[in-house]
């Protein structure tokens, strides 16, 4: 491959323009299919193989009208002072935002008046409006989420304090500032790197080629392959990422080779015959990582990590041609006078060696000790990846500062923590010779469990399904509610062996809870499978078997360590305050 390689380095730099034609012509289709792709991308959200996901399609199959998947809203009123929600101003006013709702979005399904479905705390204090969705809150229009934003805006004047909880507020990062500023970093540490602006701009240049074909590319694909908007965004991320690193490796081999006194040409060949073989096994070893997310059977986790890898291809490609074709063009420019000045002092017998060369002379004189400190260190700090816990958060995990989070403690105070994770028990009834009294008894098992409150089975029209809404005592990330959940599924295994009724749960919380089960069942096939191959690669590579091994146990041992900071910073709360 060094062969070819040395060939197709040597042949971009002398056919650069042509080379740079192709390029720009690629970025050309790319633009134009990204700037005529329909604005709407699905964002849905689906879990194959979990009770959670079989019961709403269930619902979607039985009871269609009823959107079970769809966003939900509560808006929650709480009553100033010694005053009550039910004072006869408060509710008026309350009623009114109810019709309002009901009157503000072609999106919206139902809106539960709190006066009639009893959303009322029992001191009355405060109260809350139920609002349903006919979509999901990642089709929800922006003329909605207003509409609903403007609505609590307008209760406020009242004097009530109100707050929106719900995932109807829940929005899709898109890319834009955050981008911006990376980019303007790894312009600052390129220069810093290169010591030469036109190097450390060429680097930068190819890989924000490289990104903008990628990501053209998946946006005018997106509704071809039914991809999320978060799709182009993690092809932004990587992309970008490894676009910068595989850029500054050929880079950086091509002036080492001008500092040897070597041609122009001659050097762009030796660059990517040497560095470019890096730049191919690195990128495949990335493409084998983000295409092995299929193993979650995850659909949006799947086209995510495919895009992202498309993108990671795109920036090989880009490093192996673009890149030497652009070094033809700066000619002795990517050499800055730094550059050259520091070439010229390393030459010098004298010269004093830099921190790297010092560094890997230590390493070198101390293997054993350097590798006991590494791995003893990197295993400590790996320790607390064994509590690792994994799941969606809900909006008790939202800033304090934020509405969302105000509505979830304002419910928790005046109705209970369990009260933003209520479950839903769906009962299929069609095989049991009486759905109503299957439906009964599980009411009556989920009773005996011990929650919070449970509302009597409500029948689909064709009464052969029916929904339980279980409210739980704690809240919904906690591990009482897990068990809950736990609980009701096992003992819908006896009503179905006693009545041929079929119980599934399901809701935000059910299916978080299922989330996490097959991310912590995943995680081990998924390690085996990317460390698996590439080891297989590695060995294709070294045709050696003790490298390969030595960079499998590193990566894992990285990971590892990574996961146990993780856990040791977001869910112990260990140095939180920073």
């Amino acid at each position: 491959m060094a062969t070819f390689l040395y060939k197709l380095g040597r042949l971009t730099f002398r056919r650069r323009g042509f080379v740079a034609l192709i390029w720009a012509a690629l970025l050309a289709v790319a633009g134009v299919g990204f700037a005529t792709a329909s604005t709407d991308t699905s964002n849905s959200f689906s879990i194959p193989g979990t009770e959670a996901q079989r019961a709403f399609d269930l619902l979607e199959e039985r009871n269609p009208g009823m959107s079970a998947d769809g966003a939900t809203a509560r808006v929650v009123f709480q009553a100033p002072g010694k005053e009550k929600v039910t004072d006869p101003a408060n509710k008026a006013e309350i009623s009114g935002i109810v019709k309002e709702l009901r009157s503000g979005s072609q999106q919206i399904a139902q809106v539960a008046d709190p006066f009639q479905v009893k959303a009322v705390s029992q001191d009355g204090s405060t109260a809350y409006i139920s609002v349903s969705y006919k979509v999901s809150s990642m089709e929800l229009t922006e003329a909605t989420r207003d509409s609903l934003e403007d609505v609590g805006k307008e209760a406020q004047k009242s004097g009530m304090k109100v707050e929106i909880g719900g995932d109807a507020l829940q929005v899709m990062p898109h890319t834009g500032t955050a981008e911006v500023i990376g980019v303007a970093i790894a312009a600052v540490v390129l220069v810093i790197t290169f010591g030469s602006l036109v190097a450390a701009g060429l680097s930068l240049l190819t890989a924000l080629i490289g990104v903008a074909i990628g990501v053209g590319t998946i946006t005018a694909l997106a509704d071809v392959l039914d991809l999320g908007s978060t799709t182009a965004i993690l092809a932004t991320m990587i992309g970008l990422a490894v676009g910068i690193d595989y850029a500054l490796f050929i880079v950086s081999r091509y002036r080492a080779e001008l500092a040897e006194g070597r041609e122009h040409e001659e050097a762009a060949g030796r660059a990517v015959g040497t560095a470019g073989s890096a730049v191919v096994f690195a990128g495949l070893t990335v493409v084998i990582a983000l295409a092995g997310l299929s193993v979650v059977n995850i659909p949006m986790l799947t086209k995510m990590g495919l895009a992202a890898a498309g993108a990671v291809a795109v920036a090989v490609l880009i490093a192996l041609t673009l890149v030497p074709a652009a070094l033809g063009f700066a000619g002795k420019r990517i050499m800055g006078r730094k550059a050259r000045a520091a070439a010229e002092q390393e030459e010098s017998p004298d010269a004093k060696p830099n921190m790297g060369t010092r560094w890997a002379r230590f390493v070198l004189r101390k293997p054993v000790w350097v590798m006991l400190v590494g791995v003893l260190g990197l295993g400590v700090i790996a320790v607390p990846a064994a509590s690792l816990e994994m799941g969606l958060p809900d909006d008790g995990a939202q800033p304090k500062s934020t509405t969302q989070r105000q509505a979830y403690d304002m419910l928790s105070d005046g109705f209970g923590p369990g009260f933003n994770g209520p479950l839903m028990v769906v009962v299929d009834t069609r095989n049991s010779s009486d759905g109503k009294a299957a439906a009964g008894r599980v009411a009556e098992e989920i009773e005996s469990i011990g929650v919070s409150a449970v509302v009597p089975p409500v029948f689909n029209k064709a009464g052969d399904t029916a929904t339980i809404t279980v409210i739980p005592k704690d809240r919904p990330s906690s591990h009482a509610t897990e068990e809950v959940v736990h609980g009701i599924r096992d003992a819908g295994k006896d009503v179905r062996a006693d009545t041929g009724a079929e119980v599934l749960v399901t809701g935000a919380t059910a299916m978080n809870i299922d989330f996490s089960q097959k991310m912590n069942d995943a995680l081990l096939p998924y390690l085996a499978l990317v460390v698996g191959l590439a080891f297989l690669l590695l060995m294709l590579v070294f045709r050696s078997i003790l490298v390969p091994l030595k960079a499998a146990l590193g990566f894992l041992l990285s990971v590892v360590a990574a996961l146990g900071a993780v856990v040791a910073v977001f869910q112990w709360g260990w140095l939180g305050s920073l």
